[in-house]
């Protein structure tokens, strides 16, 4: 049997007033999500290990069944896996958002989600003047990129962008957690700082203003982290081959250290716009080819950042109809038997424009198997699944079963 895993990023979400009371998950016209759960079986899962904070790279990690205590070592080094960025001993590396700084508040985490062709300019230009034997930046997609620091303490306290929308930024600067990390700290928020007045009168945050659009006027790293020591998902579980999908460096990179295929799809953006058809298609040749697929889709979280109740419906309607649905259609009618499971990270609420610990539902269909009672997926409905609340590696080791 064949297994892939569709990833709804921040799909999960809470209720919502003006949808009568109901999570854009229960709103949205999802038919193939709802046939799987009938179909299949559901639950809830908790994907933020205790004491950790909501990343998506928390989030992810747990799905596939890592111990998160045993091997994170934050966002940065998984981007820098996906980026091809070699780090060495004593390398710290970081994510690095491009963001909009308005006065003095950080108005919002992707500089209105800047093109990586105008990212990439400012990226270099932060290099030649910021950069140095110690500095180095890389770039990214769009807001995301790469801060790597040569012999940085980790022991730092960040605060991700996405949490503090119109926040003062002063008070949320990167604060040392051990006395030895403040030469660390200083050096970083000396460089957000300085990238302030660099960039404020870039020839490409003149243009963006001309236009109307939110400038990329500060750097903020955040996520610290060295080189982890992951075990691959075929020594933990014994599949030949899988594969990863994804517009998103940090899962490209989990990919990379899980000894996944990283395969890219044109026109897959890590937006809402991204290619939905392309991403199913590459999905439906990598699953003849290979055992396992982890098909990532970043849109309904990009939506739930920005608060937008009647965007975050739409990502979850095009979820269903433009990507679950091909796949499902064509797997049906393969001789061999594929399992998909449907789940999201973590839930991104509207209302608060950040990412919950909450655990999110799942449904997993296998050809044959013996249903359980829910008829629909979403947040509320998998409380009553056969599969009742699973945790660390409990949900991929019933996925991958047979």
């Amino acid at each position: 049997m064949k297994h892939i895993i569709i990833l709804g990023d921040g799909m999960a979400d809470e209720s919502i007033e003006t949808l009568g009371g109901r999570t854009p998950l229960q709103y949205a016209q999802t038919p193939y999500m709802d046939k799987l759960a009938a179909l299949g079986a559901t639950g809830r899962l908790k994907t933020v290990a205790d004491g950790f904070h909501p990343g998506s790279e928390v989030a992810n990690m747990s799905v596939l069944g890592y111990d998160l205590p045993q091997v994170y070592e934050g966002r940065g080094v998984l981007e820098a896996a996906s980026m091809g960025v070699t780090l060495q001993p004593g390398d710290m590396a970081m994510r690095c958002n491009l963001v909009c700084v308005e006065g003095e508040l950080l108005k919002n985490h992707s500089a209105g989600h800047i093109s990586t062709a105008e990212a990439d300019q400012l990226i270099r230009f932060l290099n030649e003047r910021l950069g140095s034997e110690r500095v180095h930046f890389y770039t990214g997609v769009s807001y995301r990129h790469l801060l790597v620091i040569r012999g940085g303490d980790k022991r730092l306290a960040c605060v991700p962008p996405h949490d503090v929308p119109l926040k003062p930024f002063r008070p949320l600067l990167v604060k040392p957690e051990a006395e030895e990390a403040r030469p660390t700290a200083d050096l970083l928020n000396r460089l957000i700082l300085e990238s302030q007045e660099i960039l404020a009168d870039h020839p490409v945050n003149l243009r963006r203003r001309a236009v109307g659009k939110d400038p990329a006027n500060s750097i903020w790293p955040w996520s610290p982290g060295y080189r982890p020591a992951m075990k691959t998902m075929r020594e933990m579980y014994g599949f030949k081959h899988g594969a990863v999908i994804s517009a998103v460096d940090l899962i490209r990179g989990i990919g990379v250290y899980a000894g996944l295929e990283v395969l890219t799809v044109e026109g897959a953006t890590g937006l809402y716009d991204t290619n939905y058809e392309g991403k199913a298609e590459a999905a439906v040749r990598a699953l003849r080819t290979n055992d396992f697929v982890y098909l990532h889709v970043e849109a309904s979280d990009e939506a739930g950042h920005e608060g937008d109740v009647a965007l975050k419906v739409q990502t979850i309607e095009n979820l269903d109809h433009r990507l679950i649905r091909p796949i499902f259609e064509e797997v049906s009618q393969w001789d061999e038997p594929v399992a998909i499971a449907v789940l999201p990270d973590h839930p991104t609420p509207c209302a608060v424009r950040t990412h919950t610990n909450e655990p999110v539902p799942f449904l997993i269909y296998k050809p044959g198997m013996e249903p359980d009672a829910v008829t629909r997926f979403d947040e509320f409905s998998a409380c009553a699944g056969r599969y009742g609340s699973l945790e660390k590696d409990e949900f991929i080791k019933e996925f991958l079963k047979d």
